[in-house]
């Protein structure tokens, strides 16, 4: 579990992903955060429930947009593939403790949580803000304080959302858009990927398909989406191939079709098959 959240936290860590991120959603694709004003900072953080028990939260990423010397906001992104009813209380401890630790310093600047939503069979439903969760009593709604999530639902950018990415995530995008519209779609993004490994694990947690992770162990590199379409396809082959050999190797193993037979079937020599079973672990 602790690889798999890992996994889905690098891709975004990476700055100019991050920065890519924060300019097409929130300022509609204008160049306003340079991936080089943004800093790291802690995404533990501690709190006791009512027990009395201390628990630690931990963000996905966050980073402090600075300038010069002076930090302007410090952005955090939580990542989803389901929605979560009660995210608007996650935000708000997130944000609490973020707040928190800016209590000793000179400026404090605002925290901002952008929840990236990669579900593709329905859109985000749940509450969006504390007070939809909460039951206040008559004449006392000015004195709650309320959080709302920032839900971005990725699986539902427009074409001209996505054309303003300028990073990998670009291809990400385009790919979870492709993929509500056709749960069978097969990647054609012929754009570059820079950041292969992150992407390849990302999506790999992200959808739940290991396929995915596991073209890092090719020999030669992954270049484009189009690239690993074909090499899926390439190992779902492999497979099918494999599966069969081990068909007429079982079913000679048990006689139940001679030794020339199935090589036959396999086109191969009764010499090639026999020295192919005994490699597999079959018994000639």
């Amino acid at each position: 579990m602790q690889q798999k959240d890992l996994s889905e936290k690098v891709l975004e860590d990476n700055n100019d992903i991050f920065a890519d991120i924060v300019n097409v959603l929130l300022f509609d694709g204008e160049d306003t955060v340079e991936e080089s004003s943004l800093v790291n900072t802690t995404v533990h953080s501690q709190y006791k429930d009512d027990s009395g028990k201390l628990h630690e939260q931990e963000r996905d990423v966050a980073k402090y947009w600075r300038k010069g010397d002076t930090d302007i906001v410090l952005y955090g992104i939580e990542n989803q593939t389901k929605v979560e009813s009660r995210m608007p209380v996650r935000i708000f401890g997130y944000e609490g403790a973020s707040y928190r630790g800016q209590h000793d310093k000179k400026t404090i600047v605002p925290v901002i949580t952008m929840v990236l939503y990669y579900g593709t069979d329905r859109k985000w439903t749940a509450p969006a803000n504390i007070k939809s969760l909460i039951n206040v009593p008559d004449g006392l709604d000015k004195y709650v304080n309320d959080v709302k999530a920032n839900v971005f639902e990725i699986a539902w950018l427009t074409n001209e959302q996505i054309s303003k990415f300028k990073s990998d995530f670009k291809i990400v995008a385009n790919f979870f858009v492709n993929k509500r519209k056709n749960k069978d779609y097969i990647p054609d993004d012929k754009t570059t990927i820079k950041h292969v490994d992150e992407i390849l694990k990302f999506l790999s947690v992200m959808t739940g398909d290991n396929r995915y992770e596991e073209l890092l162990a090719d020999k030669e590199g992954v270049s484009n989406m189009c690239d690993v379409a074909q090499r899926l396809e390439d190992r779902g082959m492999k497979k099918g191939i494999e599966k069969g050999n081990r068909m007429i190797y079982s079913l000679v193993e048990e006689k139940s079709i001679s030794m020339e037979k199935g090589a036959e079937k396999l086109e191969i020599s009764v010499e090639k098959l026999k020295d192919d079973m005994v490699k597999a672990g079959y018994n000639v």
